[in-house]
């Protein structure tokens, strides 16, 4: 799709009816109209989960996760891919260009059907699977046994779940009635292995801790601790194992290409530059309906920039309000500070 203002998103009346995900950022119980997944993606991880948060999670909002969902308009292509993956239960990976909106989508599908605050896992050229997965925090354990020690007391180990965190990943695959939704950021980064060794834990919606593996019968119910607000929870013999999978994002700027069996495992979509149209209905998302006309100018003049190089749309919407609020100095200045908000990235400074 070329840069066009196809990308404006329906109404919520013109919503397709096969729809769970409307994309536009009212929050809505949609999520209970997602149909069973096909029997090959579908998982009986237990003993069940409740979620200790609710759907407007104070640590979202402190985070500014809620307005950055509330404030997002999906496009009527990444809607159609966003229901797919959810009627298929696979990851959804997207990719495009740096600040066009990647990540927001993940907050925005939480956010809009209620499934508390994104697992995000950012990666970088030093990520492995494990990191996701889970850390075992050997070295205290053995601190806490020694200080046990000292202080008189019996010398069995210290309780291992207390050392055992579940990783953003990990924490996704808990068994819960609803989905979480896991932002796996910047794959592209990545180690060359790290795209690969998801495989298996995607197709199996499960992973063990050899950690708790390892441990006799009579330890058969570990409680480790999660990655966010849900504490700690059980885990049986070492494995977890996801009741509803959940919805994973994961982001690329296409610097590199994955490796043919992860892309055939995944949903594709590539999220093209919005149209005039559709910056508008942004900034008014963000600032309020007042802000549109005053903003078609700059619109305009982002969209010539954009024309020459790489240019975010978080760059427009920082010219419209230096430009809109009256709270800076008129004239000349204004129009400098204005062209160098909205230089593009790949532009040189000026000297």
């Amino acid at each position: 799709m070329n840069d066009t203002d196809d990308a404006v998103p329906r109404s919520r009346d013109a919503a397709e009816d096969w729809w769970i995900y409307l994309g536009d950022g009212g929050p809505h119980e949609g999520i209970e109209e997602l149909p069973p997944p096909p029997p090959w993606r579908s998982f009986s991880g237990g003993p069940l989960i409740e979620p200790r948060f609710a759907p407007d999670d104070m640590v979202a909002r402190r985070l500014g996760a809620e307005e950055r969902a509330r404030a997002y308009r999906a496009s009527d292509p990444a809607i159609n891919m966003v229901n797919t993956a959810l009627y298929l239960r696979r990851p959804l990976l997207v990719t495009g260009k740096a600040g066009i909106g990647k990540s927001t989508l993940a907050f925005s599908i939480a956010y809009e059907l209620g499934l508390g605050p994104v697992l995000n896992w950012p990666v970088t050229s030093r990520s492995v699977l494990r990191d996701g997965l889970y850390g075992y925090d050997a070295i205290g354990r053995l601190q806490e046994a020694n200080m046990n020690q000292l202080a008189g007391q019996p010398a069995a180990a210290p309780d291992i779940g207390q050392f055992i965190r579940l990783g953003p990943l990990g924490t996704a695959l808990l068994p819960q009635a609803r989905p979480r939704v896991l932002l796996i950021d910047e794959l592209d980064k990545s180690d060359i292995d790290l795209p690969n060794d998801l495989l298996n834990v995607f197709e199996e919606g499960s992973f063990e801790i050899p950690e708790l593996t390892r441990l006799p019968d009579t330890e058969d119910m570990t409680t480790v601790m999660t990655h966010d607000t849900l504490g700690r929870v059980p885990v049986r013999r070492g494995k977890v194992t996801c009741n509803a999978f959940p919805i994973v994002v994961i982001t690329s700027n296409g610097e590199r290409t994955f490796p043919a069996p992860f892309l055939r495992r995944c949903v594709r979509l590539e999220i093209q530059h919005p149209g005039q149209k559709a910056l508008a209905d942004i900034v008014a998302a963000h600032l309020g309906p007042q802000a549109v006309q005053r903003s078609l100018p700059i619109i305009e003049r982002f969209l010539e920039r954009r024309a020459d190089g790489d240019i975010a749309t978080d760059q427009l919407l920082n010219a419209v309000y230096f430009t809109t609020s009256g709270t800076h100095a008129p004239g000349s200045a204004r129009e400098l500070v204005e062209a160098e908000l909205l230089r593009p990235l790949d532009s040189p400074l000026a000297t």
